[in-house]
């Protein structure tokens, strides 16, 4: 078996057309039918499902798919350890996060490429339950999450910053100048928030129980750029993690202003798989981000030292 027919079969499963995996893997059709022929031929197994075109993975081609994924991780992560002692870190590193750590992202990110500017880096908008599937199939190097709420499994742990919320409406919202806004007073504004199928909006909905209330916002999006755009409309407020500020900067329009009763706080941090040994590129993400964490960055960003001020 030769691990180029392994990545072969890999690429088609995830294009689920022959055409397509062929140009991804720079190699014309006929090559990929034949290739992933004789893979199937060094197992004796039937991998995949065909009539005029990919219909499926047999149950046995799924089986060999996750060993598939892990075998050509474990052989990428040798040859990048091999290689990396001669010429540093090379490659690309997938990093998965969730929408409400967007944000924040770039201070990790920054200081990796600092590190170890050969690599080039993907940032991922995923949720958490993504972000799990895709450490578990080897998709992605590793995630930003929630650390303390809905945790994930089989991965090893490291925080960055703990994130609280803030009540974010125009300069001439009737909260505008308060130093603080009470949970039961948010509710009562026209509000646009996450969806329900978000991890954040669920935490938002258990803070607003605890604090005897119903979130009933007027306009919901899967997306923070959705709450963003209507922010600026003027007439919507919304909730948001306090990290936004490091997106809006400092505005004449725009208010960020502490929410309490009750104020709630929760832990973002670094997942990463929980395998031995680790593949270069999660090594290289862990000391960064212990290294972030050592030097207090993101706390030094987030209490106002290098980052504007959530109300003015």
């Amino acid at each position: 078996m030769l691990i180029r027919h392994l990545k072969f079969f890999i690429t088609l499963a995830e294009e689920q057309h022959f055409g397509r995996a062929a140009e991804r893997c720079h190699v014309t059709q006929p090559t990929l039918s034949h290739a992933i022929r004789k893979f199937e031929d060094d197992l004796n197994l039937t991998l995949i499902i065909r009539g005029h075109r990919f219909l499926a993975l047999t149950p046995e081609g799924e089986k060999v798919l996750r060993w598939g994924r892990q075998i050509i991780s474990d052989y990428d992560s040798l040859h990048d350890d091999l290689k990396g002692k001669e010429r540093g870190l090379t490659g690309c590193l997938r990093l998965g996060v969730i929408p409400a750590a967007m944000p924040s992202v770039s201070v990790l990110t920054d200081q990796f490429e600092t590190s170890h500017p050969l690599v080039e880096i993907e940032v991922r908008s995923m949720s958490s339950r993504a972000i799990q599937k895709a450490l578990d199939g080897f998709e992605i190097d590793g995630g930003i999450t929630y650390l303390d709420n809905e945790p994930l499994q089989n991965v090893r742990c490291f925080p960055l910053y703990a994130e609280h919320y803030v009540f974010a409406c125009s300069h001439d919202d009737e909260f505008a100048n308060r130093p603080e806004v009470a949970w039961s007073e948010a509710v009562t504004r026209p509000l646009c928030l996450l969806s329900g199928d978000m991890q954040n909006r669920r935490i938002l909905n258990a803070i607003a129980a605890e604090a005897g209330v119903t979130l009933t916002p007027r306009i919901v999006t899967n997306s923070f750029l959705g709450v963003a755009s209507h922010l600026r409309k003027g007439r919507w407020c919304a909730i948001v993690p306090n990290t936004f500020a490091l997106v809006f900067g400092p505005s004449r329009d725009l208010r960020l202003i502490p929410l309490a009763h009750p104020r709630h706080s929760h832990e973002i941090g670094l997942v990463l798989a929980e395998r031995m040994p680790q593949a270069p590129m999660a090594r290289a993400l862990q000391d960064c981000a212990e290294r972030v964490t050592r030097d207090s960055i993101f706390d030094k960003i987030l209490s106002g030292n290098e980052a504007p001020r959530l109300v003015g």
